[in-house]
């Protein structure tokens, strides 16, 4: 059976050349990076030239880079240290942002008395730009901005610099996952005043478990995770030296084959695209996943016009063809409500039909895009 990996949301591919350097680490450098002894001292080495490696990626100091498991941590970190430490009263946020923040936020706001506003979206799910700038300037409390640079689900993609502007003119601070777009985008730090950001390997073929939060220089936050004096004493705990080395290879190569592999995977997406308005015109895309000036070239989210007793095994059927894809974030799966995200931009109607996720890599081909395409007329 043929076998086509549409999920790269979800999570990517490990390239081959990440899959040597672990290995390498792992065999070789299996000292403490915490041990004053040779062996920790060469672990350390990987450790911090790996930093370095990543901080210049974003044109900021190795302080900067903090190494956690994930976004999801990262994500926790800055939020809990932000309304606990430096004592934000506000956040800003939207109702689409990855449940990572929704879900900490909503924590945070029962447990600390928090002022939670969620900006203005347009009809596909973007941030009403005007309503942000209302918003910062109606209190004077402490606030934090929160927004995703690239919705995981619909892919909408936010421009950063604007609103890290905004957010220092209005003496606010700005925090933003970034998940879905480092290692796809190029994001220069030195130039876009942003104060946190959150990435994690596994979403540009790298491993996963390993991440990293970029915090700011002489922010205040206080570490989530107590322990010893790892990570800055922002994050204790033994570091997964050989995880590290992999998501700085991963950001390497994804990096350096940037340009090249944007133009193949839009490519992939643009026929992708083409190829189901021609076969299925009734079809609607979702967000603003068919602008790729509004969207990340990544993924499509398509709503198919088929009723709702085909809805409910359309993600079964197209998986015994060997295709995989997402009705939302991979975060969901088994989760009996419906995409929050999705809510946000169709009608009540419209969230009873499926809505399909494909996300694209470079791994991917047009051959694989002909397949879906006869799976879905199969189904259709």
């Amino acid at each position: 059976m043929k076998q086509v990996y549409f999920d790269n949301a979800a999570t990517t591919q490990v390239r081959d050349e990440v899959v040597l350097r672990v290995s390498e680490v792992l065999t070789n450098e299996f000292g403490n990076p915490s041990s004053t002894h040779s062996f920790g001292r060469s672990s350390k080495s990987v450790l911090e030239t790996c930093r370095k490696e990543i901080a210049a990626h974003f044109k900021v100091s190795a302080a900067e880079i903090i190494f956690t498991s994930g976004g999801t941590e990262a994500d926790n970190l800055i939020l809990n240290s932000c309304v606990r430490d430096l004592k934000v009263e506000r956040i800003i946020t939207s109702k689409i942002e990855h449940h990572a923040v929704l879900h900490t936020i909503e924590s945070l706001a029962s447990d600390f008395n928090l002022q939670v506003d969620f900006v203005k979206l347009d009809a596909k799910g973007m941030v009403d730009y005007s309503d942000l700038e209302r918003l910062l300037q109606s209190s004077d409390k402490k606030t934090l901005v929160s927004f995703m640079h690239v919705n995981n689900e619909v892919g909408n993609r936010l421009d950063l610099k604007r609103i890290a502007d905004l957010c220092k003119e209005n003496n606010a601070m700005f925090h933003s996952d970034t998940v879905q777009s480092v290692g796809h985008y190029q994001l220069d730090f030195s130039e876009i005043p942003i104060h946190f950001a959150a990435a994690s390997a596994h979403k540009f073929h790298g491993p996963k478990g390993v991440g990293f939060a970029f915090i700011r220089k002489n922010s205040g936050l206080k570490p989530l995770i107590i322990g010893g004096e790892q990570e800055r004493g922002l994050r204790a705990g033994t570091e997964a030296v050989y995880a590290i080395a992999g998501l700085a290879k991963a950001l390497e190569i994804s990096y350096l084959n940037l340009e090249k592999e944007v133009k193949y995977i839009k490519g992939i997406k643009n026929y992708f695209k083409d190829r189901l308005l021609q076969e299925f015109p009734t079809i609607k895309l979702n967000g603003h996943c068919g602008d790729n000036e509004k969207s990340t070239y990544t993924l499509l989210n398509v709503l198919l016009p088929v009723s709702s007793e085909k809805a409910s095994m359309l993600l079964f059927q197209l998986d015994l063809k060997g295709i995989a894809c997402s009705k939302g974030s991979a975060c969901q799966s088994g989760a009996t409500k419906g995409s929050h995200v999705l809510a946000e931009v169709l009608s009540e109607e419209e969230m009873q039909k499926p809505s399909i996720r494909f996300s694209f890599s470079t791994y991917n081909t047009l051959e694989e895009v002909d397949y879906v395409i006869e799976v879905l007329k199969e189904f259709m």
